[in-house]
């Protein structure tokens, strides 16, 4: 078997979660294949969404990886089910971070942002019936287009953001749930419209689970150093962005 572990999006946000990967599991060798050339996800069908899916994983597959990460909360909710049912390695998805933002609320809200998609899923529904109590759920409108055009730390972000927040800002907000993995690269602008807000992302309990499968079957990598391989349906300039947003985030961490 390839030493491999594949990560998927349907762009550049889970480059977020592959830079959490790449900390927790220095050793492993990751490949990373996002869909930019169909993005975004999540103003697409269900059908739309799953053969895309199956599209996109399939290219992860052809490289004979031991485990996969769906590193996209709108692909996780609409395909990880029908990718484990037929697939004989660790599959590991994405979920909104609801119930941490719960645990820690003490008397205000919470506003769990994320696209369409996600939020009118099964799996949303069901965090929502456990979790949701005094949880705000809204859609990150032009959000996920901001980040794939690399305008994610410019005012054009800024401005679009506070206009998604502003008929909230006089609510007693306390967390704000990034249940999309392009959001963390807005984190900034959200945190300047929200101050005071405890902001809370799946991407450290993901990469948790995806160590605690790899241990559980014998997989984890015992290399001195690992790689990135990373590819896109996308043309050159959307590759370009992806390195540099892995970087920018490593700049970020040694800071």
């Amino acid at each position: 078997m390839n030493d491999l572990i594949g990560f998927f999006d349907s762009g550049v946000g889970g480059i977020s979660v592959l830079h959490t990967a790449r900390t927790l599991l220095p050793r492993e060798n990751f490949f990373y294949y996002g869909d930019n050339g169909n993005a975004p996800y999540g103003n697409k069908s269900l059908e739309e969404i799953r053969a895309l899916c199956k599209a996109g994983i399939g290219q992860l597959l052809q490289r004979d990886v031991k485990a996969i990460v769906i590193a996209c909360n709108t692909a996780t909710a609409a395909y990880a089910e029908i990718l484990r049912a037929e697939a004989e390695i660790p599959v590991i998805g994405m979920e909104p971070a609801i119930k941490p933002a719960q645990e820690a609320r003490k008397t205000g809200e919470v506003l769990a942002l994320a696209t369409q998609a996600t939020l009118s899923l099964p799996k949303f529904q069901r965090l929502m019936s456990l979790y949701g109590d005094h949880v705000i759920p809204l859609v990150g409108e032009g959000f996920v287009e901001i980040v794939e055009s690399g305008k994610a730390h410019t005012q054009e972000a800024f401005e679009r953001v506070e206009a998604v927040l502003a008929p909230y800002r006089d609510h007693p907000i306390e967390s704000i749930v990034l249940g999309c993995t392009h959001y963390p690269f807005l984190a900034d602008a959200i945190g300047r419209c929200f101050p005071h807000a405890e902001i809370h992302d799946g991407r450290m309990g993901t990469v948790q689970q995806l160590r605690r499968r790899l241990e559980q079957q014998g997989l984890l990598s015992l290399a001195e150093g690992g790689s990135i391989e990373i590819q896109t349906s996308g043309g050159s300039e959307v590759l370009a962005l992806m390195h540099r947003l892995l970087e920018d985030l490593k700049e970020q961490q040694s800071a």
